[in-house]
């Protein structure tokens, strides 16, 4: 099966089939952040602008890459690039590995630079894929859509359950470091298992400054591939992926980890003080966005809410925009911070599994909650 079919597949099994958590778990739900009775602010003065990779955006939010690769998905990429420009968030496109097997297939990535002049634009490339290609193919990647940056991506449960699967990941991190000191920005992010502090702290080491945890509580690329191998008659690689659907680190923890790695390579003088954290890995509402925020990241992504809108069009996409934005403003109008800043410094309160897994992993996270003033 080709690359390009394969990205078919996958589209149309996240639009057809439940393939988030098994339990119906959502990792969000266990951060509440403190509701301010008196916000004291207006709020018409909320700001929740950024820049991100050199540019203006209107909000922290990132769509994140859902396809490309295939001409039946190239007018969703259009739609969700116009979107996204109209409504001044970025994008990430799908892994390109399908235009460099295939350039016939550049145009369904490259349409997403005219549509979008004026937003950031994360090209997309396998860390299997960059340590065989070499380096080299992420200016390559970035020529061929115009990207501000490139995500490689590690998707290694998706591949051991993938029949046809990369399943050398010996030498994943030395050309990942090769690619960072490169002309063009790296991102690595996982792809719905989370990134823990360790591996954080290897990719800063390896030169990385920019993180995208997608952890575990949205779309299961496990369950994405159960599917498939069941429509292909593949009963134990069905069987795997079911029993890996949950595979992964709750998203919310992975923010607190990598954010903890990040403060502590500062403090030691690594130099990876600088290092941004992207929240993504079930972010379905404006109030996670707030939620990622609170808890240490500076924006946050989010794909499988966009893909059925832009089925139907850019006005679509902008809607479901629109409501994410709105919640993100109502979030932080409730708890009185009127910038991204006084969000990232506000407190929230640790509950569920989360505080779970955080406690087991070494954390107090009472620090997120405690008052200062009524502490003393």
């Amino acid at each position: 099966m080709t690359t390009s079919s394969r990205k078919l597949d996958h589209i149309r099994i996240c639009l057809e089939k439940h393939i988030e958590s098994s339990h119906d778990y959502r990792p969000f739900e266990d951060i509440t952040l403190v509701h301010k009775a008196m916000p004291e602010i207006d709020e018409e003065k909320i700001d929740t602008g950024c820049r991100f990779l050199g540019r203006r955006m209107a909000a922290p939010l990132i769509i994140n890459a859902i396809t490309g690769g295939h001409p039946q998905v190239r007018d969703i990429n259009i739609n969700l690039a116009a979107a996204a420009q109209e409504m001044g968030v970025g994008l990430g496109v799908g892994s390109q590995r399908a235009a460099l097997e295939d350039p016939d297939q550049e145009d369904t990535f490259s349409a997403v630079r005219d549509a979008a002049p004026d937003i950031p634009i994360i090209g997309n490339i396998g860390a299997v894929q960059l340590k065989r290609q070499g380096p080299e193919v992420i200016d390559r990647l970035a020529e061929m859509i115009d990207a501000d940056a490139i995500a490689v991506h590690l998707n290694f449960l998706q591949e051991i359950i993938q029949p046809e699967g990369d399943r050398d990941a010996a030498g994943a991190l030395g050309a990942i470091r090769s690619a960072a000191s490169g002309k063009t920005p790296i991102i690595v992010k996982e792809t719905g298992t989370g990134i823990s502090g360790e591996v954080a702290l290897m990719l800063m080491n390896a030169g990385i400054r920019i993180i995208d945890v997608s952890g575990t509580g949205g779309t299961s690329f496990s369950a994405v591939e159960a599917y498939r191998a069941e429509e292909h008659g593949d009963c134990q690689s069905h069987e795997m992926g079911r029993l890996f659907w949950d595979w992964g680190v709750p998203t919310p923890v992975c923010i607190v980890e990598c954010a903890a790695a990040v403060e502590a390579a500062a403090a030691t003088g690594a130099g990876a003080g600088g290092t941004e954290i992207i929240a993504s890995g079930g972010v379905r509402s404006g109030l996670d966005v707030a939620r990622s925020i609170a808890l240490g990241a500076r924006l946050a992504g989010t794909a499988l809410p966009m893909l059925s809108p832009a089925t139907q069009g850019q006005d679509e996409v902008a809607k479901a925009l629109k409501d994410f934005i709105r919640g993100l403003r109502i979030s932080m109008f409730l708890t009185g911070c009127r910038t991204l800043s006084d969000l990232g410094s506000s407190r929230v309160i640790i509950t569920g599994r989360v505080r779970e897994i955080l406690e087991q992993r070494g954390f107090n996270t009472k620090k997120f909650s405690i008052y200062s003033e009524m502490a003393r």
